[in-house]
């Protein structure tokens, strides 16, 4: 397997004689991740059929935790290791509602695990790693810079996410790691924020392994946490100065169905206003079961409407993991 062209700059990375642990062996349990999703995926047009980013040995039966959007419909993943060796992998389970995925090693890793730490307990502030695949090479020194709430515009929303400065350039999958050597979170996204002087500081969203011990025995059993589906709409909404705009749809899904046009401004849920991401989820996921009729109101064209959509069970768009 070829080696990444990328480092971390040494002034970055962490130092091992600043650790209490052995970094080294530490760094060992994060792998680089590769896989490839056929062209005709639901997922294909957004996210892509080649996906590369990172994942962290948790088992010693080679489970692997990442971010479930890199493995989503995947038919094939591998597991590269720090000294270049690539095993083949499966798709174990995606969660939509916390953005984790599971990968199982279906070779020999011979790796590290990497022991879950006490998410709960990071604070504004404390001192991490964040650490894709490739050993220190591929790991910054970073600062815990923000605790709080997030809502993505794919109809996603985490409670109390982890924000970390600065950024990684090759976040996906990442481990986040505490000063006891300890995993408490996976690399997401990165954003960007002004400063109110003109200038940009860019950080990553990290989501919190404290999520991962309750659904784990049913991602790993059932593919998915064993609770009712959420319903879903298939709609991308941005949220901005002119309020809930819609972005984009899902080809095929239950927006695009019922008519909703990218351009929409999202005004009303039922008989409630609506003015941000997350109360419009909320609502959205409090109206019932995958399969409920949920109303919008809308602003289209200086005319406001209302539109009826029969909301969908996501999952039921995407391929289910195969082992080959």
């Amino acid at each position: 397997m070829q080696k990444p062209d990328w480092e971390i700059p040494p002034n970055l990375r962490p130092d091992p004689d600043d650790y209490s642990f052995d970094l080294e062996r530490t760094l060992r349990a994060v792998v680089g991740l590769r896989a490839n999703v056929p062209a005709d995926a639901f997922t294909a047009g957004a996210l892509g059929t080649e996906r590369a980013g990172s994942g962290v040995v948790i088992r010693e039966d080679g489970l692997v935790l990442t971010i479930g959007y890199l493995i989503t419909e995947a038919d094939s993943v591998w597991l590269i290791t720090n000294d270049g060796r690539a095993v083949p992998g499966h798709a174990l389970a995606y969660d939509q509602t916390t953005g984790f995925g599971l990968v199982q090693a279906l070779g020999r890793l011979g790796l590290p695990v990497m022991p879950l730490g006490e998410a709960d307990g990071v604070r504004i502030g404390d001192a991490t790693i964040l650490a894709a695949g490739g050993g220190r090479e591929h790991a910054i020194e970073a600062k815990v810079v923000g605790r709080q709430e997030f809502a993505g515009y794919w109809e996603y929303l985490l409670e109390d996410a982890i924000y970390t400065a600065p950024a990684h350039p090759f976040w996906s999958g990442a481990a986040l790691v505490g000063a006891d050597g300890r995993l408490l979170g996976v690399g997401s996204l990165i954003l960007q924020q002004g400063d109110g002087k003109g200038r940009r500081a860019d950080m990553n969203m990290v989501v919190p392994v404290s999520l991962l011990p309750p659904i784990l025995d049913d991602l790993l059993t059932l593919g998915r946490p064993n609770e009712p589906p959420r319903p879903w709409l298939g709609v991308y909404v941005m949220e901005g100065e002119g309020g809930l705009i819609v972005g984009g749809l899902a080809d095929g899904g239950p927006a695009e169905r019922a008519g909703l046009r990218a351009g929409d401004r999202i005004v009303g849920f039922g008989d409630e206003e609506i003015t941000d991401l997350a109360t419009l989820w909320r609502k959205l996921w409090g109206s019932g079961q995958a399969g409920s009729n949920v109303l919008l109101r809308l602003a289209r064209d200086g005319t406001q409407m209302a539109l009826r959509i029969a909301t969908a069970d996501r999952a039921k768009f995407l391929r289910a993991p195969r082992l080959h």
